[in-house]
């Protein structure tokens, strides 16, 4: 309890306190006058205004989730490979391990803010309108060969984003190279005694030991997806420029159940499918 205190008392004060204060805006008229704040209860309007009159929430909305869905399974898969591939022995083996954990640093703070309204952004946008030429040669490509269209869709999406993929991918990283440092050695050894490849040793150890990991990291990557995104800045805009508290905090309760219903939907998915070491 000693330890948990701290995190307790922070809770309660700066997240418990200000989530019932918007639960309560977001079902009520706030207007400001010269006596203060005038709150009225109104019911659900807010959320019919944000779902059925709001332009711009139901798109901001459904980019969010795509965006999600798209991401989450190329930063987890990203993340598996390099971090198996930074696992062995080469040299300038720790050089790469920074290499590919510096995007973390980079995407915090000042640094972050600099990406987004400076020359890195432009570098990016301009990368990305170069490489669309390749993209478009790689649909052709591969649906010339067959490639089932929703695929070649997905992988051309996943090569647009690389950027992004990249610089979310640091944490996830370390997450996996540490978990994959924690198996047995013993294991490879018995299974390269009986004869199994790298190809089966991967998905026959790798892989089982670390999708408890792989389970951590799909839940890491829903919530930092959904942390900034345009929903995110439309919240904020909606309540801090247009000083809408009500209609932003309906927006906010509208986005954390949807968010809410993702996490348990890949929970049940996940939980069923990892496998826990005894």
């Amino acid at each position: 309890m000693i330890y948990v205190l701290p995190w307790l008392v922070g809770f309660v004060l700066f997240f418990f306190v200000p989530l019932l204060a918007s639960l309560r805006y977001s079902l009520s008229t706030i207007q400001a006058n010269a006596e203060g704040i005038a709150i009225q209860f109104s019911g659900v309007a807010n959320y019919i205004q944000a779902l059925t009159v709001n332009t711009s929430f139901n798109r901001a909305l459904i980019e969010s989730v795509t965006d999600v869905l798209v991401n989450v399974p190329l930063i987890v898969i990203f993340s598996l490979f390099l971090a198996v591939i930074l696992n062995q022995k080469f040299r300038g083996r720790a050089v790469a391990r920074s290499i590919f954990f510096l995007p973390v640093i980079l995407a915090s703070g000042v640094i972050m803010t600099l990406e987004s309204t400076s020359l890195i952004d432009a570098v990016n946008q301009s990368s990305t309108g170069g490489s669309s030429l390749g993209t478009f040669e790689l649909e052709n490509l591969m649906l010339s060969a067959g490639v089932s269209e929703w695929i070649v869709t997905y992988l051309s999406s996943a090569v647009d984003r690389i950027y992004q993929i990249v610089s979310q991918s640091g944490v996830q990283i370390l997450i996996f190279l540490a978990g994959i440092q924690t198996i047995s050695p013993q294991l490879y050894e018995a299974s390269k005694m009986e004869g199994a490849t790298g190809y089966e040793a991967f998905w026959k150890i790798t892989f089982p030991m670390v999708s408890p990991l792989i389970f951590v990291n799909a839940i890491y990557t829903i919530i930092d997806s959904f942390a900034n995104n345009a929903m995110t800045k439309l919240i904020r805009d909606t309540g801090f420029v247009k000083f809408d508290f009500g209609l932003s905090s309906a927006m906010a309760w509208v986005y954390f159940l949807a968010i809410a219903i993702i996490l348990v939907i890949v929970s049940i998915i996940f939980s069923k499918r990892v496998f826990y070491q005894d």
